[in-house]
């Protein structure tokens, strides 16, 4: 038996007639397996062609969700043309023309530019006091990566990163898979979900992810939608796929039933 349940084929099948369909995945640990950096990550060559020619067809959109800004998610993911982007977990937003929509740009206040540089101070002192772990800089976030430190010791960093962080005005510390980010903006991948589904005009989403922040996505997919946790761990999700080397097959799946 392939990857696909029987239960999620049938579901996808029961999608042949809506009207728009808007495919959206999330990025890191779904198109592309998680790596120790970031910007080493690549959508698995499989699940890159699938989304490409999902692209192309009438009344089925594409898109991504993704945690990283859209300059590191354009650089790694070489998204399709036609493809429309979330990125700082819902707080950068980015169409094609042809939809109409506002583009949604990071534009820090005096305020959150304060934040920013003190949660990149604590940080900083964090990840070299705690062997292995690294940072990223993002334009309204920091994020501390643990996994390639030992387990002892990326307990200890998210922790300590926890305890120094709590109280900056104008912060929020939002927890992945051996992740840490310190972000000055408040957006999540529901209310990124959102605003694709609207610009859109999608009738039914089908979007998979596999962090803990995609679980805001999950929660604001409509009756009808299909969700799909990659790997392990509880999920608001109706389905599931071990790995990202899972997420073609469905992909393909998608494309042959929107193809007919």
């Amino acid at each position: 038996m392939g990857p696909i349940s029987p239960d999620l084929a049938d579901a996808i099948e029961s999608l042949a007639n809506t009207q728009i369909l808007l495919v959206a995945l999330d990025f890191d640990g779904t198109l592309a397996p998680l790596v120790d950096r970031p910007e080493d990550a690549r959508p698995l060559p499989a699940a890159a062609e699938a989304l490409a020619e999902l692209s192309k067809l009438e009344n089925t959109i594409t898109a991504l969700i993704s945690g990283r800004d859209l300059a590191s998610l354009r650089a790694v993911g070489n998204p399709p043309e036609a493809t429309l982007l979330v990125g700082s977990h819902g707080t950068e937003r980015w169409a094609p023309e042809e939809f109409g929509a506002e583009d949604e740009n990071i534009d820090l206040s005096a305020a959150q530019e304060s934040a920013l540089a003190q949660a990149t101070s604590i940080l900083t002192d964090i990840s070299a006091a705690h062997p292995k772990t690294t940072l990223e800089y993002k334009p309204a976030s920091i994020v501390l990566h643990v996994r390639q430190s030992t387990p002892a010791v990326a307990s200890a960093a998210l922790r300590a990163a926890h305890e120094r962080l709590e109280g900056i005005n104008n912060l929020q510390a939002l927890d992945g898979k051996a992740v840490l980010e310190a972000s000055v903006l408040a957006g999540t991948k529901g209310d990124g979900l959102n605003w694709l589904r609207e610009v859109a005009d999608a009738s039914t989403v089908i979007f998979a992810g596999d962090d803990v922040t995609d679980e805001d996505a999950f929660a604001a997919l409509r009756p009808g939608d299909i969700g799909v946790k990659i790997g392990s761990g509880k999920s608001k999700a109706q389905f599931r796929l071990n790995g990202p080397g899972e997420l073609p097959a469905l992909l393909e799946m998608i494309l042959d039933m929107r193809s007919l």
